[in-house]
């Protein structure tokens, strides 16, 4: 099989420069680059972890797209963090809606919870078992 990796994860947005703000300041993801002018109907942003771009974040924002079907959206997208009960802390103090009311473990012990991005995709912070310790 040629399959080597996940390349990217597409994401639909409705306004690009508020999702790579949110994805940069709350995520720490940094933005490497914009395909599109401002005045483009389609706009590709793509952005990655500094030092670590094996895996890319891609924002889309499609002009006049709103009657698009919905079919494929994306639920969660979840990102590995140590120190959940930091990050929970952080995300409470941004009040970003969709917040878990308290971090959930797992039967396994791993550990997460969800909040909200800027268009309502769900985010998940997850602590695996082994990060825990």
């Amino acid at each position: 099989m040629s399959i080597r990796k996940i390349e990217h994860i597409g994401i639909r947005v409705s306004a690009l420069e508020d999702s790579i703000e949110f994805y940069e300041r709350v995520i720490g993801l940094k933005l490497l680059n914009i395909i599109g002018e401002v005045d483009s109907d389609l706009r590709l942003a793509f952005l990655a972890f500094p030092g670590q771009d094996n895996v890319e974040i891609e924002l889309i924002s499609i002009r006049g797209g709103d009657d698009l079907p919905n079919e494929g959206r994306v639920h969660h997208i979840a990102f590995t963090v140590s120190q959940i009960e930091q990050e929970y802390s952080r995300i409470a103090g941004l009040e970003l809606s969709g917040l878990d009311r308290e971090i959930r473990t797992l039967a396994n012990e791993s550990r997460f919870f969800f909040f909200n991005g800027p268009d309502g995709e769900k985010i998940e912070f997850f602590e695996p078992v082994h990060l825990s310790d």
